[in-house]
């Protein structure tokens, strides 16, 4: 499987002709989505879903069953399916398990919005959760900041997870100086081979 990150949270993996894409949000370049299969949404938060881009698009979105996507539901042409925690469904030609079901808590008693990770051939991608699923991955994204996240804790993740390798999402609020900081924690602290990937670079 061949994985290319785009900026923040976005991954497109691409398998023989099928080409899958995750989380383009805002941030996202709009080539991301070029030729793409099928798009994923982990959750509602712009940062992962730019709405008036898909709505441009005639492609299958899958998102969360309680993620509210203002837009999309009536949008012609797009065709947006809902999908629910513990579903196996197939989408550009991969088969994908949607695990988690709920947001990390950002502060207090708020509550968090639905969020699906999904993995995808023991690749997994969590959205903004930090679900370990029970099941083994090779291919872990790990995000690398947030407003709801200590570094601790992703480093804990990769730990729980226990995957061959870990790539870095959700990195986008990252300066240089707190890029390095984050890479040399995940790379000294981690059992898993560590890589980051810049936007456009790929991973086979």
């Amino acid at each position: 499987m061949h994985i290319t990150k785009h900026a923040h949270a976005c991954v497109r993996l691409r398998d023989g002709g099928r080409s899958l894409v995750i989380d383009p949000g805002i941030w996202t370049d709009p080539q991301a989505l070029i030729g793409a299969d099928a798009v994923l949404i982990t959750h509602e938060h712009i940062d992962h879903v730019d709405v008036l881009r898909l709505a441009g698009l005639r492609l299958p979105v899958y998102a969360p069953a309680q993620a509210t996507l203002a837009g999309l539901e009536h949008t012609r042409g797009l065709d947006l399916i809902r999908v629910g925690t513990g579903e196996t469904f197939e989408a550009g030609g991969f088969t994908i398990e949607a695990v988690g079901g709920a947001h990390a808590i950002v502060y207090g008693d708020r509550s968090p919005c639905a969020n699906l990770g999904y993995l995808i051939d023991g690749f997994y991608h969590p959205g903004d959760a930090l679900h370990v699923p029970d099941r083994p991955v090779d291919t872990l994204c790990v995000p690398a900041q947030a407003s709801w996240l200590k570094l601790a804790e992703a480093i804990d993740f990769v730990n729980a997870v226990r995957p061959r390798q870990a790539i870095a999402i959700h990195d986008a609020q990252l300066n240089e100086r707190g890029l390095g900081a984050v890479n040399h924690w995940l790379d000294r602290g981690t059992t898993a081979t560590y890589r980051y990937l810049s936007p456009g670079e790929a991973l086979d």
